[in-house]
């Protein structure tokens, strides 16, 4: 029987790979210093990880790609915050029309591999440790189960959705992985958008609080409320076809 214990298992190969990867970066021509990367925890960390993998970049291109893959989706496969500065930095590395499709694919990848370590490992853990958290998305599951995927659709709209928590949780709520998988990829885009197009300008960038306006948040929740609509019409048309028979 799968136990909970393989979860920090798989963890510390993870991280252990991802080290590797990260200290065993190729030389620069025109530089000998050894360089040392981490996860950027403010605005300055992030700029100044931005700079030293653009200089990696014109010379080793495919090495930046992978560790730039590797190290996102590390961080939504185990659900460690700080998924905004790996967006921001993937903008500012590869632009939008290469960032965004790439970031929306990784955090979908990254989201799935986070929705099957829960499904394999930790649906006691989920039950044991977060049961009201579990029967409140219970009920809201079932309450739109004719109209799922919208449903689910406006949660990753909405700017408030705990998002790491409805990776593991997701599971247990009977939830197809193709459908997560669409839903996380389709649904993160206008946030994935916004944190790209940010990163392009990383250099103007003061605060993070530019980014996060009440104006974006606005836009974020009307197009969160348009996907509940689709799932509005096919209530009402099933609830009309049920009077009907």
């Amino acid at each position: 029987m799968p136990s909970i214990i393989w979860v920090p298992v798989i963890f510390a190969l993870a991280s252990y790979g991802l080290f590797s990867l990260s200290q065993n970066m190729p030389e620069l021509t025109n530089k000998n210093e050894t360089v040392s990367l981490k996860f950027p925890t403010n605005l300055e960390e992030l700029t100044s990880i931005a700079r030293i993998l653009q200089e990696y970049k014109s010379q080793h291109l495919t090495f930046v790609y992978i560790l730039f893959s590797s190290a996102y989706l590390y961080k939504q496969t185990f659900a460690i915050p700080g998924s905004v500065f790996m967006n921001i930095l993937g903008g500012a590395l590869f632009g939008t029309v290469i960032g965004f499709p790439l970031v929306c694919l990784l955090t979908a990848i990254g989201a799935s591999s986070c929705f099957m370590l829960s499904r394999l490992f930790g649906k006691a853990t989920i039950i044991k440790y977060f049961p009201e958290k579990l029967k409140y998305f219970q009920t809201m599951v079932k309450d739109n189960m004719e109209s799922l995927f919208f449903f689910l659709l406006f949660l990753r709209f909405f700017p408030m959705s705990p998002n790491w928590f409805m990776n593991i949780v997701a599971p247990l709520l009977n939830i197809p992985l193709y459908m997560f998988f669409c839903s996380v990829f389709i649904g993160l885009m206008p946030y994935n958008f916004i944190c790209i197009q940010t990163g392009c300008m990383l250099s103007e960038l003061k605060s993070l609080d530019d980014m996060f306006t009440m104006t974006t948040a606005i836009k974020l929740v009307l197009v969160a409320s348009v996907a509940l609509v689709p799932g509005i019409i096919i209530n009402r048309l099933k609830k009309n076809k049920l009077k009907l028979s």
